[in-house]
């Protein structure tokens, strides 16, 4: 893609214009030297941390006032993060990336927000979220290895490319460490249902002209069945004023006698649809709220300066992630082609007939086991030549996930069923559990594949131009050279169509892609600093994009600064949107089109179903753009007070999407349409059960988000009394619109979030509370569960705002020790209750904003040597 070629003139015009660096030697030799550090959202490396672009930090006192050992719980928690964002709550067979989790600024979703290491990209997770989305999984990152996090909350294509158009989450490493620490934690939600563990060594020395750095990290938490939940552990909600979303994939089923739909007659009454002739399952109480997890993580650093103003840098991590998945036995369709022969001996009605839905619980419930190991390799050389900072770099990444069910973890082979029920031995009527030896002989053993690859290299320079009325023009540039691969590869088993009701990927994808970078600071006197940047990326599967950036810092007096950003970005289609094979999820919506055709009421008599949807990637899609911009003023004083305000817009075109909503409404009220497979029609029927939706990925839609951050801190010093900081950060959204439709206050889109802290210490003693609060928004965005999205003609119920409170308190024992005692969630609040989407929440909240665990407690002691 070529685009921009007057922006590309006009950047060019202008560096070419500057003065040779050459004057670089009429410079001030007697200024003192001051150490350059790279900030957030620019390449120019600088003597001041402030530049033209909002960042939020978070440091390593904020990350340990939360109490959270784990990545996904610390980030979630933002202002700044929004819908997209999901973690390995709610892991099920249905997931496609299970023991993975990601971030999403602004709600774009994770492959609008860039995460980085030390301001370097990493490999993506071998297994594609949703099917389709590819994301860094923040679960390779352990906690105790962050020094700080940087948010970056405007668009950055021009500075680090593709993906960076929400913003850029940089994680920063400890550096420079000096002894070892030692820190142990465990912590228990209340109940004793959930436990969690942690273990962190960092070590670190330095000795003449090499530093070296080691952190060990280790973490695990227990399993939180949907069993141990209560009215969010079933998926029959209508008892607290939801929905019944009980699978009609029953245990006992139904069946075909004569062409005519006919429910078991052991059917329980509690379960029982007679109109529908439906025999209800609640697939809840063997789903997974938290799965089991261990992960283990190490990482090496090492730094030695050879003189001549020349450094050599090494990085090496590597992490072991286990998790596991899982969900009920498996559900049975028409599309299975189960049939009973009239010799079977339970066979109640005396003639071959045809199974309709069937699940036979007897196989157990569905567990995945899921192992993913992750390797990250940095070498380089970094120094200074005459005044200006230099550094190359080389990296590879590897990331392997694996994903396996064994013979006694419930995965059903229909072929094998099949046979056991031609046979005799299988008995699929009454709810009959069969035996031992029997399941064993229906059952199978599973595994998928995963890899994703990264080679990537860099080479850049920064430093001072020249000198313009007394004013340093800074520059910074660079070349960098990207080689990517993934493959995401199903058990054949699920490509023959032999196991049924669980999400399946197939994908296999490669690029490369080269770019080139130039930025410039330009200050003007002492108040005034204006910043031009320009990338052009190439890519060797969907072509080139250039991408500019300016913006401007303004000193209006000492107290008050006054900044403003204008970008371009893209998002360069995923490899698994690229690279996708058939794919298929499952998702719960209502007929239409063969309730009409039976003449029913769609509204009233007819049931919300699940049914399957099949993808494809395509590799025709072009790239998502972006434009965004920027306008804040920041305030600070020295008597401990600052507070900031920022006005913020994020454009989007070209999203691409998937689809498989317009497909049902185009095909599915026909019989024979290739898009939207249908079973032969019964007796009478003008239009078959619906068996297979061939759903889609295209550039259609656009995504336009606007809205406020607001940011205050404030330090009182109280004498005898110690000191107290108060601080808040504030996103008020006032748009978000995708596709032509409003979502702001809709579904998952809530119109305020806010985290609030105080902190109070006095000498070795420190108390910290922080709350958390997420505000209402507007529940069931398919308001009548028909399959299409009415949100926007229609007004549902609202979800109530959820405010959390945190409690710490760590007292200094001694030099060395450390300790610490807080709580999560410290009134134990329920999320609250919320009818669900028919999708992925089914169990009486929203999963994704929500979060059902209850008041933690836990303990941590930090030891330094």
């Amino acid at each position: 893609m070529q685009k921009q070629k007057l922006y590309t003139a006009v950047l060019t015009s202008l560096f070419t214009s500057l003065p040779s660096s050459a004057l670089l030697a009429q410079q001030d030799t007697g200024m003192e030297s001051l150490e350059k550090i790279q900030v957030t959202g620019s390449r120019i490396k600088r003597t001041d941390m402030e530049g033209p672009s909002p960042v939020q930090s978070i440091d390593r006192a904020d990350i340990e006032r939360t109490g959270f050992q784990n990545l996904q719980q610390l980030l979630e928690r933002l202002p700044v993060n929004g819908a997209g964002t999901f973690s390995t709550r709610n892991n099920s067979q249905d997931s496609t990336a299970n023991g993975a989790a990601a971030v999403s600024l602004r709600g774009l979703g994770p492959d609008a927000t860039l995460v980085l290491i030390n301001g370097r990209r990493v490999g993506i997770s071998a297994f594609a979220e949703g099917v389709t989305n590819s994301f860094v999984d923040i679960n390779s990152i352990p906690v105790s290895a962050i020094q700080r996090i940087d948010i970056l909350k405007d668009g950055a294509s021009a500075i680090y490319g593709s993906d960076a158009v929400a913003g850029v989450v940089n994680i920063i490493l400890k550096q420079d460490i000096d002894g070892l620490e030692i820190e142990a934690s465990y912590g228990q939600t209340k109940g004793g249902d959930y436990d969690e563990k942690h273990v962190s060594m960092v070590w670190g020395t330095g000795e003449g002209k090499s530093r070296a750095s080691v952190i060990f990290d280790y973490f695990n938490n227990s399993e939180l069945s949907n069993a141990d939940m209560g009215r969010f552990g079933t998926a029959d909600q209508t008892p607290y004023g939801g929905m019944d979303f009980r699978s009609s994939r029953g245990f006992p089923g139904y069946f075909y006698v004569n062409g005519v739909k006919t429910v078991d007659p052991a059917c329980p009454p509690e379960q029982l649809n007679v109109e529908n002739q439906n025999c209800y399952y609640d697939y809840g109480p063997a789903s997974i709220t938290i799965p089991k997890a261990e992960r283990l993580g190490a990482i090496f650093m090492l730094n030695h300066e050879f003189g001549n103003d020349i450094e050599a840098f090494v990085e090496v991590a590597v992490q072991h992630n286990t998790s596991n998945a899982g969900g009920a036995a498996t559900p049975l369709d028409e599309s299975a082609g189960l049939t009973v022969p009239a010799s079977h001996p339970n066979n109640p009605f005396g003639q071959d007939i045809d199974i309709g839905r069937f699940r036979p619980v007897d196989g157990g419930n569905r567990r995945w086991d899921i192992e993913s190991d992750t390797l990250r390799m940095l070498a380089g050389l970094k120094g200074e030549f005459n005044q200006w900072l230099w550094e190359v770099s080389v990296q590879k990444g590897r990331s392997e996930s694996q994903q396996t069910g064994n013979q006694h973890q419930g995965w059903v082979r229909v072929d094998y069923l099949q046979r056991e029920i031609n046979a005799g031995r299988y008995n699929p009527f009454g709810g009959t559990y069969n035996d031992a030896d029997v399941v064993a002989d229906i059952t199978t053993s599973l595994v998928r594949l995963g890899e994703s690859r990264i080679t990537a290299a860099d080479i850049s320079i920064s430093g001072d131009l020249f000198e313009f009325e007394q004013n340093r023009v800074m520059m910074a540039a660079g070349l960098e050279y990207r080689k990517e691969q993934v493959s995401d590869i199903p058990d054949e088993q699920f490509q023959q169509g032999l196991i049924f009701g669980t999400e399946a990927v197939s994908a296999a994808a490669k690029r490369s892609q080269w770019a080139a970078y130039l930025e410039f600071s330009v200050p003007f006197g002492d108040a005034l600093e204006l910043q031009a940047a320009g990338r052009y990326d190439d890519y060797s599967d969907f072509g080139s994009t250039f991408n500019p950036k300016f913006a401007m810092r303004y000193l209006i007096s000492d107290d008050i600064t006054l900044r403003a950003s204008w970008a371009q970005g893209f998002r360069a289609p995923s490899l698994a949107q690229v690279g996708l094979g058939p794919s298929e999820i499952s998702v719960f919506f209502k007929d239409t089109y063969r309730c009409l055709a039976m003449g029913l009421d769609p509204d009233t008599e007819c049931d919300v179903l699940d049914y399957n949807v099949e993808f494809r990637g395509n590799p025709d899609l072009k790239a998502e753009e972006s434009e965004s911009w920027n306008i804040g003023i920041f305030y600070a004083n020295d008597t401990g007070f600052d507070a900031g305000f920022d006005l913020w817009s994020i454009t989007q075109e070209n999203k691409i999407e998937v689809f498989h909503e317009d497909v049902y409404q185009a095909q599915c009220n026909q019989q024979n349409s290739p898009l939207c497979e249908r079973n032969p029609p019964q007796a009478g029927e003008s239009l078959g059960v619906l068996s297979k939706v061939h759903g889609n990925l295209r550039n259609v839609s656009s995504q336009d988000v606007a809205g406020v951050d607001l940011s205050a801190n404030y330090r009182l010093d109280m004498q005898e009394w110690g000191e107290v900081k108060f601080g808040i950060q504030w996103t008020a959204m006032h748009k978000f619109e995708r596709g032509g439709r409003d979502y702001l206050g809709e579904y998952e889109y809530p119109k305020h979030r806010w985290v609030g802290t105080t902190d109070w210490r006095l000498g070795d003693v420190g108390v910290s509370l922080i709350f958390s609060y997420i505000g209402e928004f507007e529940d069931t965005p398919d308001i009548d569960f028909d399959g299409n999205l009415d949100f926007d003609q229609n007004q549902s119920r609202m979800v109530d705002s959820h405010l959390l409170t945190d409690l710490q308190l760590t007292w200094q024992a001694s030099q060395p020790l450390r300790l610490t005692l807080g709580v999560n969630n410290l009134f134990d609040k329920e999320p609250p209750f919320a009818i669900g989407n028919g999708d992925d929440d089914l169990f009486g909240y929203v999963s994704t904003v929500h979060n059902p665990r209850g008041r933690h407690l836990y303990a941590k002691a930090a030891y330094r040597f």
